[in-house]
């Protein structure tokens, strides 16, 4: 073989692993029902959860400080189903392919929503809402904007987005993909990962590795409530990292 023919060899196989690195999906069944999964971590916060991915050696997986809650909500779980959109001032078609979008949705969704950057349109709003809503989708973040404001305020249900703007979405934007790997901000979300979120923002927990991570932080969280009855007891500081507490 030669040294180009080896060369290429090499380069479609480091080309093959990178896509199969970046666009698989996991199917990975967890070891207890979804629903209870995804109950247990709503006991937990952002912040401990952010915490043991980290010593996953993750790093970055909250997604950027711009996307803020539109409540102060306390912690919610989903699973991740992903949207692409982009701006684009065609409109035919958009409306069957977010047809198509709603009707792939599924119970217990939390949408993630890259709108390429877009600052011109919102793709969120009163109707996507009651229909998220009737098809019990946990939440949505939005990259992007929002409007009918007071419509979703009144229904209730859970927004993360960018900012608001009346603008409408028809003319202005195209939905591209959905249900495929997403980037947001260097952090990569895949369907199918545990999304949470809360008053601080949201954070994408691999699949794979997610029954873990609950493992742990529903330990830390236990190691809080004694340390933080042993600082209500007004013991010391160094008392309390003598006997393995942190701060």
């Amino acid at each position: 073989m030669s040294t180009q023919q080896y060369k290429k060899e090499i380069g479609m196989m480091n080309l093959e692993q990178l896509i199969e690195s970046r666009e698989s999906v996991s199917d990975a069944d967890f070891p207890i029902p979804e629903k209870e999964l995804l109950c247990r971590f709503e006991r937990m916060y952002t912040g401990a959860v952010n915490d043991v991915l980290r010593e996953f050696c993750l790093l970055n997986q909250a997604l950027p400080n711009r996307i803020q809650p539109l409540r102060e909500y306390r912690t919610i779980a989903g699973i991740a189903f992903t949207v692409k959109s982009a701006p684009n001032a065609m409109i035919s078609g958009e409306m069957e392919f977010r047809t198509q979008m709603l009707d792939t949705m599924h119970e217990d969704a939390f949408v993630i929503w890259d709108t390429s950057l877009d600052e011109q349109a919102t793709l969120w709003g009163g109707v996507m809402t009651a229909t998220a809503k009737g098809k019990k989708v946990k939440a949505a973040c939005i990259d992007g904007g929002i409007r009918d404001t007071h419509q979703i305020l009144d229904a209730d249900f859970p927004v993360f987005y960018k900012y608001r703007l009346s603008n409408g979405s028809l003319g202005r934007c195209l939905i591209t993909h959905y249900q495929v790997t997403l980037s947001i901000g260097g952090v990569t979300i895949k369907p199918g990962d545990v999304i949470l979120g809360d008053i601080d923002g949201v954070l994408v927990v691999p699949r794979e590795i997610a029954y873990k991570v609950l493992i742990r932080a529903e330990e830390i969280l236990a190691n809080e409530e004694v340390i933080f009855s042993w600082v209500k007891e007004g013991q010391s500081i160094h008392e309390i990292s003598e006997k393995g507490g942190y701060f």
